[in-house]
């Protein structure tokens, strides 16, 4: 907790440019290029940051709130659809603590993670199935039984598309690593969704490249 305190402080005290060297506006950013992973991690750290401080971008961009069943994600209904890959497009997205996504109306997320090359890390089905054999050879319940009562099969997979270290200097005793991915998932919390879209993390290291 004092570590991303930390990071959030210094992202917030310092001054968030465009990758091309000009000023960066976080107003005017396009939700698409976030998830698309579009943006530098600073910028989306700024971005993220002003929709919810003193600039109230969510508020400006006409974003209603929306009481999320999951305590870990921040969402909101957009005024018009945004297309995210492919054909798909969605009006909602959400927002973790390291990254924005869409959520869209498909219930396999395998469907799109395979157009991304993207394999699932949480393989659920063969662990259910270890479950079920164990379950039918002891007389417990069938392995169909086990099998139903245990729909949900958990997807997470990312791809990273950038890995960048800066190693600590003399000025200020710690370096930087930033890790920016696709990501792409299911949650309990949205049965039917899968959610995709953009990790953007920056994580403080020692003199000793360790993490701090």
């Amino acid at each position: 907790m004092l570590r991303q305190a930390f990071v959030l402080l210094l992202l917030a005290a310092s001054p968030a440019y465009a990758s091309d060297g000009g000023e960066f506006d976080p107003a005017e950013v396009d939700i698409a290029d976030a998830i698309n992973c579009h943006l530098d991690a600073p910028n989306y750290n700024a971005f993220a940051w002003a929709l919810n401080g003193e600039e109230k971008l969510a508020e400006r961009f006409g974003w209603r709130k929306i009481e999320s069943p999951n305590p870990f994600l921040a969402e909101y209904e957009l005024l018009q659809p945004v297309l995210v890959t492919g054909a798909w497009s969605t009006r909602r997205i959400a927002f973790s603590s390291s990254g924005v996504m869409a959520i869209l109306d498909l219930a396999d997320p395998a469907e799109i993670a395979r157009e991304e090359g993207i394999v699932n890390a949480l393989e659920s089905d063969a662990a259910v199935a270890e479950i079920a054999r164990a379950a039918q050879a002891s007389g417990v319940a069938t392995r169909d039984a086990v099998e139903a009562e245990t729909p949900f099969r958990k997807f997470l997979g990312q791809r990273v598309l950038a890995d960048v270290t800066e190693p600590a200097n003399v000025a200020d005793g710690f370096g930087t690593r930033t890790v920016i991915a696709r990501s792409i998932s299911n949650v309990t919390s949205h049965p039917g969704k899968t959610l995709y879209g953009c990790s953007y993390r920056i994580e403080l290291l020692g003199r000793d490249g360790k993490p701090l």
